[in-house]
């Protein structure tokens, strides 16, 4: 049963996260430190942020997006992770409840994040930010026994290894930073899981692709280039909280017990 209270608990803790991953995102790519005594200020007039000023959601709506000191604008990125993390929080919540899937799907979830944030703003995956969910998903598994233990091997390596062989193949047209992605997240959903992130990502990206193209954004042949990243962190994402209703609906002799059993049979 979902408590109401935990819902908004998880919003308001998902909006707070948004907000840290933003810095985190933003500082790792300026080769900033994003830990120790630094603190927020507006890039245009060096103004030191108040707390007041760095509440999630609210207090981009209150200033209208604009810097209380000088005026200049906030980029609106800030306020949509935020609201997008809160999203995913209380999505996560509402699915799997207070669990140990809730646990690992939420701190994946800040890794989808932090990792789209980086690779939108310059192209780039850190590798800590990349593997560090599937470290934490590895050692979660250990406590469902060997089984769980080898999916989430598993996963990694495949994850990782069909982006390697497209790296190989395609001699260098992708980044590692895309491979080192996929086998972190591969080892927090498992084999199965993995391939429908995968399928779905690809897809996802293909189709805003195509859009791009219609709205000559992007020309074929011209060298535009656009971040993969984010469409697999939202295939992983879907894949988080509706696989096991997916391979259900692909094939009737799944039921929810067999496939959730398959990837995480240390939750239930």
């Amino acid at each position: 049963m979902i408590d109401i209270q935990n819902m908004i608990m998880f919003g308001v803790v998902g909006a707070c996260f948004g907000s840290f991953l933003n810095v985190i995102a933003h500082r790792s790519v300026q080769g900033r430190s994003w830990w120790g005594s630094e603190r927020s200020i507006c890039e245009s007039c060096g103004h030191v942020l108040t707390a007041w000023e760095l509440i999630p959601v609210i207090s981009w709506l209150i200033q209208k997006g604009k810097c209380r000191s000088c005026g200049a604008k906030i980029s609106v990125r800030y306020i949509l992770i935020e609201i997008l993390c809160a999203f995913m929080a209380m999505m996560i919540y509402s699915h799997w409840g207070l669990s140990w899937a809730c646990l690992i799907c939420c701190f994946a979830s800040c890794g989808l994040v932090i990792n789209s944030l980086t690779d939108f703003e310059s192209g780039d995956i850190f590798d800590v930010f990349a593997v560090a969910p599937g470290i934490l998903g590895l050692v979660i598994r250990i406590a469902g026994g060997w089984p769980a233990l080898l999916d989430g091997l598993e996963g990694a390596l495949c994850g990782f290894g069909i982006f390697a062989a497209i790296i190989i193949l395609s001699r260098g047209g992708m980044g590692w930073g895309d491979a080192s992605f996929m086998g972190g997240m591969g080892a927090v959903l498992g084999l199965k899981f993995t391939l429908l992130a995968f399928y779905l990502g690809i897809m996802t990206g293909g189709l805003w692709v195509i859009v791009l193209m219609l709205a000559g954004k992007v020309k074929w042949g011209r060298g535009d280039t656009v971040p993969l990243v984010p469409f697999l962190a939202v295939g992983c994402f879907i894949t988080m909280i509706f696989g096991t209703d997916i391979f259900a609906l692909l094939d009737t002799r799944f039921t929810y017990t067999d496939i959730f059993a398959s990837s995480w049979p240390f939750v239930k």
